[in-house]
């Protein structure tokens, strides 16, 4: 008997279909509104042409209902296609946009309802989806959808799009980006520099058009209304030349500077101080992810030493996660952090702090715990914590309290 083999090694294939969506939206707003009425049922407003996943849209909003028997009744709302095209297969989203500011919005999606009907097929050029009952005329009239006689709409177009990947006859490595390394070695090299920054008693060279591409405050020093371009030299005040060198780096290299190298200090409490006047720095030249990246490092560092002044710093530069971290650790750790001095700081620097200070320690002291419900009824200080042993301790803490009291 013959046998017959079948040879399937290399004739294995794959491909793989994607659907997806390319969006797009318009925003319409329609003035005068009640100089629209009265057009007659059928009639309609159109807004601009946008185009969306290759066709062109409008939307159309008819003021006395799009059929005659819900004239002055309802107004209607559609999305039209308005460029030539066969069964285009498209989500949609209207949107009537709340001007009272409390953002409830009236939104008619077709986006999540895809997976229930899936997306809607336009057939030709005029095909319409949207609804014919949008919104009752006079509770439209009496709602802060209206406001100074002018209606805002928003409109998003999802086209449907299908695509197939077959395997890919190459493999090409991409290597990672060298952008921050090669501007880095630029600040590095002073290679090309035209401006030389006074920084206490240092000096350093930077480029114009590098630093204003990176800083608002930069662009508008040397190439705004009242900049200067021809300047070769500033003269920076108010910040400590270790801080302006690492602010440089970053700026150069889009990456958090090594504090050790800049500062030649191992100390966890030197890094944390200088990331905090890195912050500040930050801020102050409106670099707003060199700010995000210090204030991330902060929540990280955060200890008895250091939480008052990050506290005040957190308040000062608007940083709400790292002040969110510093009242809790504060409030957990109150009898030791009201004895160091970044804590007569703070009283002095933002003493408005201190009220939120004590609703967070009212806050971790209410938490239900039977350790904790001992401590209370055993300590003589208002914060129901245990703060000292001795008296003078606890004595010491109560009239701080009460000075904070009398002051707000």
């Amino acid at each position: 008997m013959n046998q017959i083999s079948i040879d399937r090694a290399g004739n294995d294939s794959s491909s793989k279909s994607v659907n997806e969506t390319v969006n797009g939206s318009h925003h319409f707003t329609i003035r005068g509104y009640s100089l629209a009425k009265g057009m007659g049922p059928g009639k309609y407003i159109s807004s601009d042409i946008f185009t969306v996943g290759g066709y062109d849209w409008a939307i159309y909003f008819y003021p006395d209902g799009k059929n005659i028997e819900d004239s002055s009744m309802y107004v209607s709302v559609f999305i039209a296609l308005a460029s030539e095209g066969t069964d285009v297969r498209a989500l949609f989203e209207l949107t009537m946009l709340d001007q009272s500011g409390k953002v409830k919005h009236k939104v008619h999606s077709h986006f999540d309802r895809a997976l229930e009907s899936g997306p809607y097929t336009l057939k030709y050029r005029g095909s319409m989806w949207g609804y014919k009952r949008f919104f009752r005329r006079a509770s439209l009239e009496m709602s802060d959808y209206l406001k100074d006689d002018c209606l805002s709409m928003h409109c998003t177009v999802g086209v449907v799009r299908t695509r197939v990947e077959g395997p890919k006859d190459y493999s090409v490595t991409i290597p990672p980006s060298d952008m921050g390394q090669s501007l880095k070695y630029l600040l590095d090299a002073e290679l090309g520099c035209d401006i030389v920054f006074r920084v206490g008693e240092e000096a350093f060279k930077g480029h114009k058009l590098i630093l204003a591409a990176r800083s608002p405050v930069f662009r508008a020093q040397f190439f705004g209304l009242i900049g200067n371009p021809k300047t070769d030299e500033v003269e920076i005040e108010d910040i400590e030349p270790s801080v302006f060198k690492a602010m440089l780096q970053y700026i150069y290299s889009d990456e958090l500077p090594d504090l050790i190298e800049i500062t030649g200090s191992t100390s966890t409490c030197t890094s944390t101080i200088v990331m905090q006047h890195l912050l500040a720095a930050a801020d102050r030249f409106g670099l707003d992810r060199l700010k995000e990246l210090c204030e991330a490092k902060l929540c990280e560092e955060v200890n008895v030493d250091t939480v008052a002044t990050t506290l005040s710093l957190a308040e000062q530069h608007r940083c709400p996660q790292l002040k969110a971290i510093c009242l809790k650790f504060a409030a957990t750790n109150l009898g030791v952090v009201m004895q160091k001095d970044g804590f007569k700081h703070l009283e002095e620097s933002c003493p408005l702090l201190l009220s939120e200070l004590l609703e967070t320690v009212a806050s971790v002291d209410e938490k239900p715990s039977l350790t904790s419900s001992k401590k209370r009824s055993s300590s003589s200080s208002i914060f129901g914590l245990d703060l000292a042993a001795d008296g003078a301790a606890a004595d010491s803490v109560n009239l701080t309290v009460r000075r904070v009291r009398r002051r707000m």
